[in-house]
């Protein structure tokens, strides 16, 4: 079984839990109550997402993929 590693991006709601995805993966993203649960859920979707590519006969994403964060300044 081959292991791949992705980079997510968890983000903390306002209720207190957590969403989160995978930049690389294209609509890859998943959701939980703690952050335990939101990056147990994300680690299935992306599973499931790579077995999709898989039995499609579609090349898998290649390294974990870059993500930068940055804040920006508005005016309103």
């Amino acid at each position: 079984m081959e292991r791949h590693m992705f980079r997510v991006v968890l983000e903390e709601e306002k209720d207190g839990s957590y969403s989160v995805y995978a930049p690389a993966l294209p609509g890859c993203a998943s959701q939980g109550e703690t952050r335990e649960e939101a990056l147990a859920n994300i680690r299935e979707a992306i599973e499931l997402y790579l077995w999709s590519l898989k039995d499609d006969n579609l090349p898998l994403p290649e390294g974990p993929g870059a993500v930068e964060v940055r804040e920006v300044e508005v005016a309103v």
